[in-house]
């Protein structure tokens, strides 16, 4: 006797987020304010200027860069703002924090453009066992984009989900 294998999840109303889709693997490029540091300790605004005129940007162009001090120093705010205004002229993208910040902001403005409409009063479950590593952030922020439209809300895998929120009527 053979009986035909139904795949019950394919066939139902599950829809399955992969977070991973949303993860940014490409290059990042890190700028470490300390190395702009006079003696180690203050950040000169003469020496700072003169640096970014002479630096060569062009590895920059159109990338990803994360922006640090790794000293703790006070860094004014206006070399921020000095050294942002030479990374917009070569197209960069920059964030301010760690390399796992800048990818955090990054899995978070790629959620924000989903449409939300396709998941409005759908069961949706979010995959649980992804390759990137997210933080608690990306699922509270998920949680938070989902949940005002979805019917259920699941984390997990298809054959065991940890229920997360259901819509009440």
């Amino acid at each position: 006797m053979s009986e035909e294998i139904i795949n019950k999840v394919a066939d139902s109303q599950l829809v399955q987020i992969d977070l991973d889709e949303f993860y940014y693997s490409g290059e990042i490029i890190s700028y470490d304010l300390t190395q702009n540091l006079y003696e180690g300790l203050i950040l000169r605004e003469k020496d700072f200027r003169d640096f970014l005129k002479l630096h060569d940007w062009e590895p920059y162009r159109n990338k990803k860069v994360n922006i640090s001090c790794n000293k703790d120093v006070i860094i004014p705010n206006w070399a921020y703002m000095l050294l942002a205004s030479y990374l917009e002229n070569v197209m960069a993208d920059y964030y301010f924090g760690t390399v796992e910040d800048l990818r955090e902001s990054l899995v978070k403005s790629s959620l924000n453009q989903i449409n939300l409409d396709h998941y409005k009063d759908k069961l949706v479950l979010l995959k649980g066992c992804g390759s990137a590593e997210l933080s608690p952030e990306i699922y509270l922020h998920v949680t938070k984009l989902l949940q005002p439209v979805v019917k259920s809300l699941m984390f997990g895998e298809a054959c065991s989900t940890v229920p997360i929120f259901k819509k009440k009527y």
